[in-house]
């Protein structure tokens, strides 16, 4: 189906002047402009008092934690107890039908926040698991109609984390894992830039969860295949301190030695980072996922992200888990990256032009969706119409980046990927809310008895 969106308070399409129309033919964006006529056998969508912004990225999320939201024993713990308390706990016990909801759930609340692209760094694997629990969230994400790109998580090892033990998860060998990836690229991965399904392989940790040489393993395999790499790094002082104890050198300098830099590869949070990292990092093109919601939820930090962005590492934004941000907006990390650098280093730190820019086409570069991103004439059409005719934007006079400014609540007027509409007038094009939340209900239940 083609659309016309016209009389747009403004289209974020900065390289085209004063736009307030614009076309999608055959998915893509097909022309810009003012005052633009119906075509024949186009769908005319009324954009007035709305703002049209390209579709948001999500370059981490765990999609699994959307059914962890606020587990009282997480509440005030920092991340080494945190995730022995929440996601460890838990996860064993994750059935196919549990996943396939959860991805649900949290797909479904990004795209009402704005997001057309999901990261999702899905680390549910063991020894013993079965391919149905990854299927479910590739199918989650083909039925609502959003990119996934697939972080394909696990551990060869059970590390230094206190999560593993405590919830005595058998850990894959690294010949399994790779088997498993290799089995996953051949059914799901589309190497091309303008990919529904893209595999990137990115086991859980880079510190704690594999051994050197299972890492260099992972990276060659992903080179040859031409995947993408990412894993968690710095989030808390301890990634530092067990590199430095059992390597004998910092966390990137060992991620330098296992073949775990370059523009191919982006780390999550990277908050301890260091003057002398960051110079590494940009001098190989990595890249960061910059959760700040979650890095303020569990008490890790502020990632030096403004640092990174003028030493040329690529910025990028993520939700990361529900369990330990109770949401899945990406508008609700623009705003918060928006806000907290200049709490810390002044109001010329962040701007909400850069912040969008983070939250868009430097996330879809960063995942190899070349086309996707930005609003241009040629480029997909992964594009967010929001409604600013609620009252709380009465009085607002900069509009056009007025989601960004104000954060949550907002209210998607219609969202497309690929030029399909998936979001209409607030609500998940095919999903049944009611139903998903009925069946969430009894199958949490059952979750909470077998972890029991």
């Amino acid at each position: 189906m083609d659309y016309l969106i016209k009389n747009a308070e403004a289209v974020h399409a900065p390289q085209s002047g004063n736009v307030t129309d614009l076309r999608i033919t055959n998915g893509y964006i097909a022309e810009l402009g003012r005052d633009l006529a119906p075509a024949p056998g186009e769908t005319l969508i009324d954009a007035r008092q709305c703002v049209v912004l390209p579709g948001l990225v999500n370059t981490h999320h765990h999609l699994a934690q959307s059914v962890l939201k606020g587990v009282p024993e997480g509440l005030n713990q920092g991340l080494g107890e945190w995730l022995a308390s929440v996601p460890y706990r838990f996860w064993p016990h994750f059935t196919p039908r549990l996943m396939y909801l959860a991805a649900t759930l949290g797909l479904s609340e990004l795209l009402r926040s704005g997001g057309t692209t999901c990261a999702d760094h899905h680390y549910l694997y063991h020894a013993g698991v079965t391919e149905e629990l990854e299927d479910a969230v590739w199918q989650a994400a083909e039925d609502l109609g959003i990119r996934l790109v697939l972080c394909r998580g696990g551990a060869t090892v059970s590390g230094s984390h206190k999560g593993m033990a405590r919830a005595g998860i058998r850990p894959e060998n690294i010949d399994t894992m790779l088997e498993r990836i290799d089995a996953s690229r051949s059914r799901y991965h589309q190497p091309h830039s303008n990919a529904m399904r893209k595999l990137v392989v990115a086991p859980t940790s880079l510190i704690h969860s594999s051994r050197a040489e299972d890492l260099r393993a992972l990276a060659a395999y992903a080179r040859e295949h031409d995947l993408r790499l990412h894993s968690h790094l710095l989030e808390v002082p301890f990634d530092e301190s067990q590199a430095q104890a059992l390597h004998g050198c910092s966390a990137v300098e060992y991620a330098a030695r296992c073949d775990w830099l370059g523009p191919d590869v982006w780390f999550a949070h990277l908050v301890q980072a260091t003057t002398a990292d960051i110079e590494q990092l940009a001098a190989t093109g990595t890249g960061i996922s910059h959760c700040p919601t979650s890095n303020c939820r569990l008490g890790s930090g502020i990632a030096p992200v403004t640092a990174m962005d003028k030493a040329g590492m690529p910025v990028s934004l993520g939700v990361d888990g529900s369990a330990s941000s109770e949401s899945a907006s990406m508008i609700q990390e623009a705003n918060l990256s928006w806000l907290l650098h200049r709490a810390v280093h002044g109001p010329d730190a962040t701007t909400l032009e850069r912040c969008l820019d983070w939250s868009s086409v430097n996330g879809a570069r960063l995942l190899g969706l070349d086309n996707t991103g930005e609003l241009a004439i040629g480029r997909a059409a992964d594009l967010v119409v929001y409604d600013l005719a609620h009252y709380r934007y009465n009085g607002v006079h900069a509009r056009t980046l007025a989601p960004v400014m104000a954060g949550e609540p907002v209210k998607v007027k219609a969202s497309f990927v690929h030029g399909r509409q998936v979001v209409d007038n607030g609500e998940v094009v095919g999903l049944d809310q009611a139903q998903v939340a009925s069946e969430l209900s009894r199958e949490m239940l059952q979750l909470l008895k077998r972890a029991s």
